[in-house]
């Protein structure tokens, strides 16, 4: 079997910031521990007036081509994921392309493009898309450049509010990766759902409480149909858990129910019995709210042992680091806690070669998809060229009013000329419109 993988990752960072808990939360009138505690996020990250999800989907490519030394003529395919397009017809591959090919000789003529949606899934169904492309040989030796680029934006006064966010990643798929390779099992859990849905409008309607039940039951499923073709899964095994995270809080929802999942049968159930108590299982009642019941005050108990904290911030806690900082990427979300997981590795000098990380992502409507992936021995010397603490560092930051007027600039309803709050330098920028309604672009030195 091919081995296929990432052998090359790198994200941008939208250039404004929202101090969320200082900034946002007192206009609001609301506790800045709603934020920090409740919702686990301390910043969203925004766009400036020049940037789309074409700038940061190009920028973060550019990137990633420079660092690594690509050309166009290494790429084959180019895939975007996305759920905030607006053509709908031409995908936003094809404007990413064309921001590329003005900065090098060649260009990408003869490479397959495309753009895939499904939610936040479908960065994950375009990893699966180049890593099937690959392992069935049509690629000709080339590899794949996937992008996963949103502006997360939420009505104004809508509970989503605060966790937006903005920003993009692209991720290099080649045979024999130097960072991580994929599994070729994968679990699927999915269902016709209505938690989430965008329908001929740019801000989406949401139902939160439906959405956040969606989310764990698809989950679920996911895992239990990954397990089905793996064999149960240790606990200990899990070097790291990136999942997708529309705000921290929701993956300490998650991580608790898959540690219980996980942990059936083994060991670490019988050692901490006497502390929690025997798992119950649906078989034992008769009365499926009384296991409900049962099943919610096990998990109650299990979420404040020792055993499962210290498993949780060692394999889950590091994913969320950018999270925290940034908000929801949609589609880059599950790619930017894979990111966190590998910076964390990097920066605390781990040895995590052959060692794996179940990566679980989700998109609205609803799917889950469960695979491993593996490090590979080149994955320190790809992750230190990344500059994400500087990214973050380097952001401008809002005052309400002016997220209000970024915020008004990315409402594609309403007219602005709302001027940049920074001067783009070393990357692509919104350049005006075309004769036919298209969005031009330049790269700005």
């Amino acid at each position: 079997m091919t081995n296929v993988g990432i052998d090359a990752i790198d994200l941008w960072v939208g250039n404004l910031r929202l101090d969320l808990p200082g900034t946002f939360a007192p206009e609001k009138g609301e506790d800045p521990n709603k934020y920090k505690k409740g919702l686990g996020l301390y910043a969203s990250s925004f766009p400036d007036s020049y940037e789309d999800i074409v700038t940061m989907g190009a920028n973060a490519s550019y990137r990633l081509m420079e660092r690594n030394e690509l050309t166009p003529e290494d790429i084959g395919r180019i895939d975007v994921a996305t759920e905030s397009a607006f053509d709908k017809s031409k995908p936003v591959s094809t404007y990413i392309a064309g921001c590329l090919e003005k900065v090098y000789e060649e260009d990408f003529r003869h490479a397959n493009k495309g753009e895939r949606k499904f939610a936040c899934i479908s960065g994950t169904q375009s990893l699966n898309d180049a890593y099937n492309w690959i392992a069935s040989g049509r690629n000709r030796g080339k590899g794949a450049l996937v992008i996963a680029t949103d502006t997360a934006l939420y009505e104004r006064g809508d509970a989503g509010e605060a966790t937006q966010g903005a920003g993009a990643v692209a991720m290099y798929i080649t045979e024999d990766p130097s960072i991580v390779s994929f599994s070729k099992e994968q679990g699927i859990g999915s269902a016709d759902e209505t938690d989430f849905l965008k329908p001929n409008q740019q801000f989406p309607s949401v139902d939160g409480h439906r959405s956040m039940q969606v989310y764990l039951a698809r989950m679920r499923e996911a895992l239990e149909d990954y397990k089905s073709v793996t064999g149960d899964i240790h606990p200990d095994d899990i070097t790291y858990g990136p999942f997708h995270t529309p705000f921290p809080g929701m993956v300490k929802k998650a991580a608790v129910l898959a540690y219980r999942n996980v942990i059936r049968g083994t060991e670490v159930a019988d050692e901490i019995e006497d502390e929690v108590g025997r798992q119950p299982e649906p078989e034992d009642y008769d009365d499926e709210e009384e296991y409900l019941e049962e099943l919610r005050e096990f998990t109650d108990t299990l979420r404040n042992t020792d055993r499962y904290l210290d498993w949780y911030a060692k394999r889950i806690e590091p994913t969320l680091q950018i999270s925290e900082q940034v908000g929801n990427w949609y589609t880059g979300s599950v790619h930017v806690a894979r990111i966190s997981a590998l910076l964390h590795a990097f920066e605390h000098d781990r040895s995590i070669v052959d060692e794996q990380m179940i990566v679980a992502s989700y998109g609205s409507g609803a799917q889950a998809e469960i695979h491993a992936e593996t490090f590979q021995s080149g994955w320190k010397q790809k992750i230190a060229k990344l500059d994400v603490e500087e990214q973050l560092a380097s952001r401008y930051d809002l005052t309400f009013a002016e997220y209000e007027q970024v915020h008004d600039n990315h409402n594609l309803d309403i007219e602005t000329d709302v001027e940049p709050l920074t001067t783009p330098e070393d990357q692509f920028a919104f350049d005006g419109w075309g004769a036919m309604g298209e969005r031009k672009y330049r790269f700005v030195d």
